[in-house]
């Protein structure tokens, strides 16, 4: 208890004092339990109960049993609608106006949401809840993920008592990067035993709630699951894939009609709704060649598989809420964070890192990988045509406030809570109003001290009235819009919108055209009616700033690398030493030694047993099977593999085998032109081995978050020599990099790479 607290009395003998104890907090008896799903990068049309004819049972049977949201709107990115969902504030007031990579030197931008906007769990503990995070977190500054940082901006920091997932704005779903509560962890099983994350998430998710309920069968919870699905890669079970074989051989034109026809029969979107012009840069169906069609088919069902894989899983906790008697009692909230992803660009990639890196994402390399799409080996991510078509019918897609990017699916299910069932609700909704929404309906006051913190106001409004009262009023009437540059306000139904792209000043922002629609009558923003009613976008572009100043917005900016992310200060200081011992928790590449472009060399301190000729395992690795690097032992020979990006592989080996007892195994590479070099393998200071690395990866070795290890592997690694964990048989003490000349990095693709991962 804290001091003053207690309310007993102390005498000078026990039998003169009065002990006390406080009140644990106990919720009110009744209330509900709180399950908050966020997908990621899943367009308004993709799910069964929003048009698609994409299989989601799970989501449909909870749309079916509860509420849809036909007019639920995100900020357009993954960490900004994450922040708004679990603090009730929009996502400049919480300093996450971008993804956390790119991080600004600015109140908006600087990707530490304060603690005087307090997170959900941070209200709901100590109002009797348990309180759980499950999935992709992607609310921490890049430069503390790894094992020796702060935890005050990890979940358990902000207010969650349990936590398993993954940091990173993407995960390889067969070999994550995973971390539990407060510490860096291994996953639980391998890909070859069948492992993949959104299962194991699932099981993670069921754990926690067998816990609770084994101990305390009343106590409600929060659970804040948030499976990587569907963000690339779009990997799931083999079986899962095969079952969309052939169903979307007709390509993205016709399915984008039948979308729509079904959102209009199931009274989504007004019978008077168009599909908005397919963009020019994306083209028809009908023009793309045999290869083409039959490689973007395969792209989309592999993004079905994925899909209806995340489903079941989900389909499994709701079973199992309905297994514990719990689920009439849970309200479960069902949303995406954005809409649908073009980042695969205009033909697909079987490798996104390739982008980052100045390598080709090719069809032809495609076609001839066409059978290992959505498997461990692929970075796989479906052509921006599927995109437009995810997003039916709106304009645009994620990172653009058009609706295409911020129009999203949001499901409310709570059987002892809402009456109706299957109806669907057109009221405007933002995330912002997401947590005010739940606490009001747990009866939890938001509280105006978090830890000794004033708090500031919530800025979202509860829309729990609409449960009952289809006619409801809408919860709020104005809400801003801004994401690089681009910029919205919607205001008693017009919309004023401006695109303008990323990295391009032209023209200059201040000279941008705004467009204006009117939502009521065009949902899909097919005719700007900017020149019609001057007067309206002159009264919401005013309206426009006035918000952006209060709420942080400025200075606006659409440079994603600007020279304030380029000032930013290092997490880890650069150094020309690290040292690394087995053991250790993996080290996220962000802080780990930068050999990009530079001599190095890599020095391994070993004890070699007496069978040196079968001592083999992992001495250094870095990355995944998507680009990284490796020095490991093979059947007692040395191997230095480097992966750039799945495109080039280069590999030098040792002539000898090592002799029992103690070494020094190096690798050394020195720089003969930009991102190429010789590379050479080294025994207690003799040359065994030589090759060349005609090929260095230029900028970003992983973008999953699979980093540094040593002493053994860790997910899917970068060369098929081994697979994980393969540890080093003999006796590793140390490994010592030593690095000289400063660092390469291309500002622009590690632009590029940053914007990829949200």
């Amino acid at each position: 208890m804290e001091p003053g607290e207690f309310r007993g009395t102390i005498g000078r003998y026990h039998h003169q004092s009065t002990p006390w104890w406080p009140e644990p907090p106990r919720a009110t008896a009744g209330s509900p339990n709180v399950l908050l799903v966020v997908l990621d990068d899943v367009g308004y049309a993709q799910l069964g109960c929003f048009g698609s004819d994409l299989d989601t049972p799970t989501f449909d049977r909870l749309a079916a049993g509860g509420l849809r949201y036909a007019n639920f709107h995100t900020t357009a990115l993954c960490s900004p609608t994450r922040a708004c969902l679990l603090t009730g504030r929009n996502h400049h007031s919480v300093g996450m106006g971008r993804i956390v990579e790119l991080a600004t030197g600015f109140p908006g931008y600087d990707a530490r949401i304060p603690r005087s906007c307090g997170m959900l769990p941070e209200a709901l503990v100590p109002a009797g809840y348990a309180a759980w995070a499950i999935g992709k977190w992607h609310l921490t500054p890049e430069e503390e993920w790894h094992a020796g940082a702060s935890r005050s901006r990890w979940p358990l920091g902000r207010g969650f008592e349990r936590f398993y997932g993954f940091f990173d704005g993407e995960a390889h779903q067969f070999g994550p990067a995973l971390v539990e509560d407060n510490h860096l962890t291994e996953q639980p099983q391998w890909a070859e035993d069948g492992y993949h994350l959104t299962a194991d998430l699932a099981d993670h998710t069921i754990a926690f709630m067998r816990d609770l309920r084994s101990a305390d069968p009343e106590k409600p919870f929060f659970a804040y699951v948030c499976p990587g699905a569907c963000h690339s890669p779009h990997q799931a079970p083999q079986p899962w894939i095969e079952r969309y074989r052939g169903r979307f051989d007709d390509g993205w034109d016709l399915w984008r009609e039948a979308a729509l026809g079904r959102q209009k029969a199931l009274g989504l979107l007004p019978q008077h709704t168009t599909l908005s012009p397919r963009p020019d840069w994306v083209p028809a169906w009908e023009d793309l060649s045999d290869d083409e069609r039959r490689l973007y088919a395969r792209y989309m069902e592999a993004f079905a598989g994925y899909l209806s894989h995340a489903d079941d899983q989900i389909g499994r906790v709701v079973d199992h809420l309905e297994e514990t008697g719990d689920l009439a009692n849970t309200i479960i909230v069902v949303v995406s964070d954005n809409g649908a992803s073009s980042e695969g660009g205009p033909v697909g990639s079987v490798n996104d890192v390739r982008a980052w890196n100045g390598l080709p994402r090719t069809v032809g390399e495609a076609v001839t990988r066409i059978d290992e799409i959505g498997g461990p080996d692929l970075h796989n991510n479906y052509p921006w045509g599927w995109t437009v078509a995810g997003n039916t019918p709106f304009r645009r897609w994620k990172r653009e406030v058009h609706e295409g990017g911020v129009a999203d699916p949001m499901i409310v299910h709570w059987p002892a809570g809402i009456a109706a069932r299957g109806e669907i609700r057109h009221q405007y909704v933002h995330a912002v109003d997401v947590a005010p929404t739940l606490l009001d309906l747990l009866g939890v006051t938001p509280p105006t001290v978090v830890d000794g913190v004033d708090q500031r106001p919530l800025e979202g409004a509860s829309f729990a009235a609409s449960f009952a009262d289809p006619g409801a009023p809408d919860p709020r009437t104005t809400q801003y819009y801004e994401m690089f540059g681009c910029r919205a306000i919607r205001h008693e139904g017009w919309k004023a919108v401006v695109y303008h792209p990323i990295q391009v000043d032209r023209p200059p922002l201040e000279d941008d055209r705004w467009e204006l629609y009117d939502l009521a009558a065009d949902p899909s923003e097919t005719t700007d009616l900017a020149d019609v009613h001057p007067d309206v976008v002159e009264d919401l572009v005013a309206r426009w700033w006035a918000e952006a100043e209060a709420h942080q917005v400025l200075p606006l900016d659409n440079r994603p690398f600007s020279e304030f992310v380029l000032g930013r200060p290092e997490g880890v200081p650069p150094r020309d030493r690290y040292v690394y011992w087995p053991g250790t928790s993996m080290v996220p590449e962000g802080a780990a030694a930068n050999l990009r472009n530079r001599d190095h060399r890599i020095v391994a301190e070993v004890d070699v047993p007496a069978t040196g000729d079968r001592v083999e395992g992992v001495l250094l690795a870095q990355g995944s099977i998507f680009g990284g690097w490796s020095f490991h032992l093979l059947r007692g020979r040395l191997v230095y593999v480097h992966n750039n990006s799945g495109l080039h592989h280069a590999r030098v080996e040792g002539a000898a085998f090592l002799a029992p007892g103690p070494h020094r195994l190096e690798f050394r590479f020195h720089r003969t032109v930009d991102h190429a070099g010789d590379g050479s393998i080294w025994v207690d200071g003799t040359q065994v081995g030589h090759g060349t690395v005609p090929h260095l990866t230029m900028n970003r070795f992983s973008i999953t978050g699979n980093g540094l290890t040593c002493g053994r592997a860790e997910g899917e690694p970068p060369t098929k020599d081994y697979r994980s964990p393969f540890p080093f048989t003999g006796t590793l003490h140390r490994v010592v990099v030593e690095v000289d000349g400063e660092p390469w990095m291309d500002p622009e693709a590690e632009a590029d790479d940053a914007l990829r991962r949200q």
